[in-house]
């Protein structure tokens, strides 16, 4: 559209005229950051006489309008606002030239463009059922109206007014106020030209008139800790694990191995990138025999020392390792490798770090506003809101943006526990019971239901998992049946009775003996993961092999029988890295697991390279025996034949498949050798043999075997064979 009245590009002069300024409370919101609409006061507007043109650029000393190659320049309204009536007949298509002391730009007008988030996205938005929010809030690089540029969005109801600034206006926001899009407390701004690689945070100005910097809630991509800001991102990356992705559903997941070795990545080879990891960690942990890794949390977090268990970038993988495509190599290697990849994800709380997701938009948002709801006791945090739409909302999209974006397999839930529970670590005072008088946080059961099951809905073959220490009922049970709809759940109380007993004394264990076969009593009421995981090795507990009692023989010994005793009992089973070869000091974050006891010129290398070769054929006789994993979730897939030998040490126990293919474990949990030990097997098995020995000299035992070489044979149903001293054998049929 042309002027009426064309002058030559370097003088603009004679079409344009002066303008009304504007109305004074308008203006002090725009620059003060606080105008909910600064499309309706910036950019081009017909008015009488023309089309007004207002263009707000700080420290520009001239602002030009180009249409059609002609320059018409604004006047200075003061403030870095600059305006003018052009004579148009309606608004043209034009660009701002703009006149900086150091030098000049020719750019496109962010205010021009019509708002860049559909209507039903905001409807979803507002109904909280937005299970691709990651494609709507945040820094989305798009073409928007023809013009290549970068959607800034953002959720800050509370908030007078949003600003973006970045890298390229220098962290100040007075120049790119963005429009409240009405009801769903979102702001938007697109701006022209802006693209992958930008640095940008949210300055916001909240209802009590403070103005602060957020990084974006929602950001892909973020700077490496201690620097703070939100990074636009583009996703190159091509997959090349489609058979994977296939069939990683084929099998149930609780009728399948599922053999998981907890890694915590900075500190697994210290130094090394995503992309430098893809080339070691999925051939050790293939070659060790597991069937999946779990990450700790690999979302961006600002203290390493945290292990990543504070949360501060929810749509981030954490930048010290490599950058959002460099980490989705290595989930992809590990798919290759033909390995699953769990990672740890942190819904329950989030640290209190002012520019992240605290107090977001000046007023409690994420959290909620009953500061005794808010604060959790134990660490310093603020829960969620689970009861707020647009937060549970926040927190299902991401479950389902890591398995959908980055191909995770599983998300192991932390601290399920401490949102259940309205009192949880709370003296009485401390907390409000629920509208039926209860301790139930019903938003939070509520939340990790529809987690759950959109999960589930929309991730074929995935697989959710808690850490819940409780005895809840149903954590497991599908949500249509009233349950939370997690697919496994760590079994803590396992956990915390074996590891009291194997660090008995042998001459005590017999009065502890309950606290090895308790766990069967409840060993069906869920489908249970056995976890050691990095808890049970850090803050003073000791590493496992450190835990046992005795000299260095003993505690090996005890470690190689315990691990033996685990992989037989029902329910998947999970190891913290350096736990594999028997490492005797606590883990650290800051130099990871100690290889160097490995080395062939440490004079215990064998030692512990023994009990490495063990958790490796531990693995191997795992997958490929299904009476060990096919039916964890089925009682008749047990059956005791020893468990009440107290004054022995010793327990004994059938593993049955779905064809009734038995496996025979016995532990003998006593430093003695018990030589013509008699035990009932089923008669329909004519010969057995040993499958694995804890006690094999290769694994740095002594060597006792439980009998003469080849077949023992029962008699009248009675084996009898011999028992290695604070060993696991584990025996089965003569094919």
């Amino acid at each position: 559209m042309a002027l009426r009245d064309t002058s030559p590009p370097e003088s603009a002069g004679p079409t344009a005229t002066s303008v009304a300024p504007l109305d004074q409370g308008d203006r002090d919101r725009l620059l003060g950051g606080a105008h909910h609409d600064p499309h309706a006061l910036l950019g081009a507007h017909p008015v009488p006489g023309g089309t007004l043109f207002r263009a707000l650029r700080p420290n520009a000393h001239a602002v030009s309008v180009v249409v059609d190659g002609t320059h018409h320049g604004l006047v200075s309204e003061g403030g870095g606002l600059f305006a003018a009536v052009l004579p148009c007949d309606e608004i043209p298509s034009y660009t701002l030239h703009v006149a900086y002391d150091d030098g000049e730009q020719e750019v496109a007008d962010p205010y021009r463009f019509l708002p860049s988030l559909g209507e039903l996205d905001l409807h979803l938005i507002r109904e909280g059922r937005h299970e691709e929010l990651w494609r709507a809030l945040g820094a989305e690089p798009m073409t928007h109206q023809g013009v290549a540029g970068t959607r800034f969005t953002v959720w800050a109801p509370n908030a007078q007014g949003v600003r973006v600034a970045g890298d390229f206006t220098y962290w100040d926001g007075t120049q790119y106020p963005m429009r409240s899009l009405g009801a769903s407390g979102v702001w938007e701004l697109f701006l022209p030209g802006i693209g992958e690689g930008a640095r940008y945070k949210f300055e916001i100005t909240s209802r009590h008139g403070g103005r602060f910097l957020k990084a974006d809630p929602l950001a892909r991509r973020t700077e490496v800790p201690p620097a703070t800001a939100s990074v636009v991102a583009v996703s190159r990356y091509e997959w090349g694990d489609a058979e994977w992705m296939a069939h990683r559903g084929d099998t149930p997941v609780h009728e399948a191995p599922f053999s998981v070795y907890e890694v915590h990545l900075p500190s697994w080879r210290p130094g090394l990138t995503y992309r430098q990891l893809a080339d070691e960690l999925p051939a050790y942990v293939k070659e060790m025999g597991f069937t999946h890794v779990e990450l700790m949390p690999v979302a961006g977090h600002p203290f390493s020392g945290s292990w990543g268990y504070q949360v501060t970038s929810y749509y981030a993988p954490t930048p010290r390792l490599g950058s959002p495509d460099d980490f989705k190599y290595l989930v992809d290697a590990l798919h290759r490798a033909g390995l699953g990849v769990i990672m740890d994800w942190v819904p329950a709380h989030f640290p209190k770090d002012d520019w992240a997701l605290a107090r977001f938009d000046g007023d409690p948002l994420y959290e909620p506003g009953d500061s005794r709801r808010a604060e959790h006791p134990d660490w310093g945090t603020y829960e969620f809101d689970f009861g707020r739409t647009e937060v549970r909302n926040f927190l299902v999209a991401n479950a389902v943006y890591w398995c959908e974006e980055f191909h995770i397999d599983g998300l192991r839930v932390d601290a399920v526990a401490s949102m259940l529970y309205l009192d949880y670590s709370r003296d009485s005072g401390q907390w409000t019971p629920n509208v039926f008088g209860g301790r139930e946080d019903l938003d939070a059961v509520a939340f990790l239901q529809e987690m759950n099951a959109t999960v589930y809905r929309r991730c074929p073959g995935v697989v959710t998992i808690a850490e819940e220490s409780t005895a809840w009922d149903g954590v497991t049970r599908p949500t249509d049946s009233g349950g939370l709809g997690f697919g496994l759940k760590w079994n803590m109380g396992w956990m915390h009775d074996s590891l009291q007993y194997i660090q008995h004394e042998p001459v005590h264990r017999k009065y502890h003996h309950n606290e090895m076969t308790f766990s069967m009593v409840y060993a069906y009421t869920e489908n249970y993961v056995l976890p050691i995981s990095h808890d049970e090795v850090v803050h003073g507990k000791q590493a496992l092999v450190s835990k046992m009692p005795g000299d260095w023989w003993q505690r090996r010994a005890d470690h190689r029988a315990y691990l033996g005793f685990m992989w037989a009992h029902p329910g998947k089973q999970l190891l913290f890295m350096g736990q594999e070869f028997a490492q005797g000091a606590e883990w650290s974050e800051a130099h990871g697991p100690e290889w160097w006891l490995l080395d062939a010129d440490y004079h215990s290398a064998g030692d512990h390279r023994g009990v490495q070769d063990l958790v490796r054929d531990l693995n191997t006789l795992y997958r490929a025996t299904p009476a060990l994993w096919q039916r964890d979730t089925d009682p008749g897939g047990f059956r005791w034949v020893l468990c009440d030998a107290a004054d022995d040490n010793v327990f004994a126990f059938l593993r049955f498949d779905t064809e009734g293919s038995p496996l025979l474990a016995v532990s003998n949990l006593s430093p003695v050798v018990r030589g013509d030990y008699r035990l009932w097997v089923p008669d329909e098995v004519t010969a057995w043999q040993e499958a694995l020995n804890t006690d094999d000299a290769r694994y740095g035992g002594s060597g006792v075997g439980v009998g003469a070489a080849g077949a023992l044979k029962p008699e009248d149903g009675l084996l009898r064979l011999t028992l290695p001293p604070l060993a696991t054998v584990w025996l089965t049929p003569v094919r």
